[in-house]
C-alpha cells in the first residue's frame, strides 16, 4: 500500500468517527448549539422527559430565526436519532430514574467548537516557553543516564537560586505582556476543556466493560469465576494502559493531596486576580477557570460511579443468580428481539401491530401437577412383631399350592402325552385331564413356557382353560390354542 493510501485509509478511519460524523452534517452548528444549551460546560446528566421537552423549545426558536437545517420530529424523536449516533447516552441514575447525557464524542465535538470560536493563538514567547520547559522537564524524568538528569536538575536549580536572589536584591520584575497572558489562558482554558470528554471516554469504558459482563455471564459458555477474572484483568489495564485510564489515576491521586489541591486554588485565584485578565477573559471564560477543581471532582464521581456499577452487577449477579431462570428468560428475549428486528425491517417508525395478551398456544414441555408433599416423605409404621405362638399353622403342601407352575411334573406329563397311543391334540386338552394340583392358573403359564422352549407356535383360534385354584374354586381363561406335533408324521401341523 502507498503511503497516500495508507493516509487516505487513516483519514477514512477518522471521519468515521462519531465526532466527525455530527461535525460534518449540515445540521451540525444547531445540534451542537442545543447540545451547548442544555449541558452546559460540565455534562450534568438531564432527565429523559425535560430533554425532551427542552429539544423541542430551543428547535421552535430555532425556527423562528429563520434557520432552514432544523432537525425535524418531536424531542423524543430527535434524541433517539442522537443517540444512534452516539452522541447521547441514556442512562439510570443513582435513583434508578432515566437521565440523557452527552457522549465522549460529542464532548469532543463541543471542544473543538469551543477552540474554533475563540480567537486562535499566535506564536508566541509563551508558547515557545511552554514547549521548551515541557521538553526539558520530560527530559529531566525520563533521561536513563545519572549524570545528565543530575546536570539537568543542577542548572534547573542554578536559574532558580539566580532568579530568587535578584529577586531578593530588590532587582526590577518583569511583568508579563498582554499577549502572554492571553497565550497562557488559552492554552489552559483548552487543557480543561478536553477534560470532561477525558472523564466520558473512562465511565464509557467502563459502562462497556459492564455490558460486556453481563453478556458473558448470560451467555454461560465460561465459568463464572473465569468472567469475574477477566473483569478485574481489564479493569486494572483500563488505569493502566490507556491514556484515559492513566489521566484518571492522576486526577485521583491529585484530589487525595489537600496541599496540590490548595495549591491548585491559589494559583487560579492569583492567575484571575492579576491586573490584565479583565480585559482577556470574559465571565464564561472565568467561570470556567473558577469551577475547575469542581469539574475534576464531578468527573471523577461519576467514573466511580460508573465503576461502583460493574461492581454491584457482579455482586448481584453472584448473589441472585438462576442459571435455568436466566437461560429460559434469554431464550424468550433472544425470539422476541428477533422477531422484533425482522418486522422493525420491513415497516416504518410509525407503524403499528396489534398483539394479543395472551399467545394462541402456550408450548410447555412439562407443567408441574402436583406439588411436594412433606407428608409423602414421612416413613411407615414400624411393622410388629406378632406371637408365634398365636400365628395358624402352615404345611408344606400349603406353601406349594401358593407357589409359582410345577415345570418338572407339566414337563414329565407333556412327554407322557407324546408318546402314549392316542396323544391329545393341543395343550388345552392336555390341561384339562390333569389332575386338580396341576390344574392351577399359574400352570397354564408353565405349560406355554415348556411350549415356547420347544419352538411350538400358536394359533389365531382361543381355546379355554378351565382352572381350579388351590382353595377349590374354578376359573375359564382364554388362551390362544397350541397344537401339539403328531409323531406318526414327519412335519406336524403345529402352527409354528
Amino acid at each position: 500500500m502507498s503511503e497516500v493510501a495508507g493516509e487516505l485509509a487513516r483519514v477514512r478511519g477518522a471521519f468515521s468517527q462519531p465526532t466527525l460524523t455530527l461535525l460534518h452534517q449540515r445540521q451540525a452548528p444547531v445540534v451542537i448549539a442545543i447540545f451547548r444549551a442544555a449541558f452546559g460546560r460540565n455534562n450534568k446528566p438531564i432527565p429523559t422527559a425535560r430533554l425532551h421537552a427542552q429539544v423541542e423549545e430551543h428547535l421552535a426558536q430555532v425556527r423562528r430565526t429563520g434557520e432552514s437545517d432544523v432537525p425535524v420530529g418531536s424531542g423524543h424523536e430527535v434524541c433517539r436519532r442522537w443517540m444512534r449516533g452516539q452522541w447521547l447516552v441514556r442512562s439510570l441514575d443513582e435513583r434508578d430514574n432515566e437521565v440523557y447525557s452527552l457522549t465522549s464524542h460529542a464532548q469532543q465535538a463541543l471542544e473543538l467548537v469551543k477552540s474554533l470560536a475563540r480567537d486562535r493563538a499566535t506564536l508566541s514567547e509563551h508558547r515557545i516557553a511552554t514547549i521548551l520547559g515541557s521538553v526539558r522537564r520530560f527530559n529531566s524524568e525520563a533521561n536513563p543516564d545519572r549524570t545528565a538528569r543530575v546536570t539537568i536538575l543542577n542548572e534547573e536549580i542554578a536559574r532558580l537560586q539566580a532568579e530568587r536572589d535578584r529577586l531578593v536584591d530588590g532587582a526590577e520584575m518583569v511583568g508579563a505582556t498582554e499577549d502572554f497572558m492571553a497565550e497562557g489562558f488559552t492554552e489552559l482554558l483548552s487543557l480543561i476543556s478536553a477534560l470532561p470528554s477525558d472523564f466520558a471516554r473512562v465511565e464509557e469504558r467502563f459502562a462497556a466493560i459492564r455490558g460486556e459482563v453481563l453478556a458473558a455471564f448470560r451467555a454461560e459458555d465460561r465459568p463464572a469465576g473465569e468472567v469475574i477474572d477477566d473483569y478485574l484483568a481489564r479493569a486494572d489495564s483500563l488505569m493502566t494502559s490507556t491514556h484515559e485510564g492513566r489521566a484518571f489515576e492522576g486526577a485521583f491521586a491529585l484530589l487525595r493531596d489537600d496541599a496540590l489541591v490548595a495549591q491548585l486554588r491559589e494559583d487560579l485565584t492569583a492567575l484571575l486576580d492579576h491586573p490584565l485578565s479583565d480585559g482577556i477573559l470574559s465571565d464564561a471564560d472565568r467561570a470556567e477557570l473558577r469551577g475547575t477543581v469542581h469539574l475534576v471532582r464531578d468527573g471523577l464521581d461519576r467514573v466511580l460511579t460508573q465503576r461502583s456499577r460493574v461492581t454491584a452487577t457482579l455482586k448481584d449477579y453472584i448473589v441472585s443468580h438462576d442459571a435455568v431462570r436466566d437461560r429460559q428468560l434469554e431464550q424468550t428475549l433472544r425470539q422476541l428481539e428477533s422477531e422484533l428486528m425482522g418486522w422493525l425491517a420491513t415497516t416504518g417508525p410509525r407503524a403499528t401491530h396489534d398483539v394479543p395478551l395472551l399467545p394462541r398456544r402456550a408450548t410447555v414441555e412439562h407443567l408441574r401437577e402436583r406439588f411436594y408433599d412433606p407428608a409423602d416423605d414421612v416413613l411407615p409404621d414400624p411393622i410388629e412383631e406378632s406371637d408365634p405362638s398365636q400365628a395358624p399353622p402352615v404345611s408344606l403342601a400349603d406353601l406349594m399350592a401358593q407357589g409359582g407352575p410345577q415345570l418338572a411334573e407339566l414337563r414329565q406329563r407333556l412327554d407322557a402325552t407324546l408318546s402314549s397311543l392316542l396323544p391329545a391334540g393341543s395343550l388345552g386338552e392336555l390341561f384339562s385331564g390333569l389332575e386338580p394340583s396341576l390344574r392351577r392358573p399359574v400352570e397354564i403359564f408353565g405349560l406355554l413356557h415348556l411350549a415356547a422352549g420347544r419352538d411350538w407356535g400358536s394359533e389365531e383360534d382361543l381355546e379355554a382353560y378351565d382352572a381350579v385354584r388351590p382353595d377349590g374354586s374354578r376359573r375359564a381363561f382364554a388362551v390362544p390354542r397350541t397344537r401339539l406335533p403328531d409323531p406318526d408324521r414327519p412335519e406336524s401341523d403345529t402352527g409354528a
